[in-house]
């Protein structure tokens, strides 16, 4: 329950923060709020949250190419060997289809993996539904932006 809480106030003020600079749609936000979570359980390894952000079904693409669905995409973020020290989204934009919802965006990410630092700035696309009152992802592609 804590968790829970945690996690709803997390989106609130990221949602305040999101509002500020977002012309969309109250839904837009909401969508644009729960990408910048999903950054943040990244970072946390946070397997609880990434359950409620992802739907059952995701198909995920990572910028290797490599096809995950949402168990193998957890466990990829848990691994120990991985380390993610900051992931941060720029210039995102939602686009809301009624019960379904498009964002794009560029991330930006650092960390340290098998003890090797690594950075990578890449182009991305997630594909969210709205169904049993909340917005989930349903599939996620991103592709590295070479320099």
């Amino acid at each position: 329950m804590r968790l829970a809480w945690s996690l709803l106030f997390f989106l609130c003020t990221v949602s305040a923060g999101v509002a500020q600079t977002a012309q969309g749609s109250p839904e837009e936000t909401k969508i644009l709020a729960l990408e910048n979570a999903w950054n943040q359980a990244e970072e946390d390894k946070d397997a609880n949250a990434l359950e409620s952000l992802l739907d059952p079904t995701l198909v995920y693409i990572d910028y290797d190419g490599s096809l995950m669905g949402k168990a193998q995409f957890i466990a990829s973020v848990q691994a120990p060997s991985l380390h993610p020290e900051q992931i941060v989204n720029e210039s995102m934009t939602a686009h809301v289809y009624g019960a379904s919802a498009v964002v794009t965006g560029i991330y930006r990410e650092k960390g340290t993996k098998n003890g090797k630092p690594y950075s990578r700035r890449g182009r991305f696309t997630d594909s969210w539904v709205f169904q049993n009152g909340m917005w989930t992802c349903v599939a996620s592609q991103s592709t590295l932006i070479m320099h």
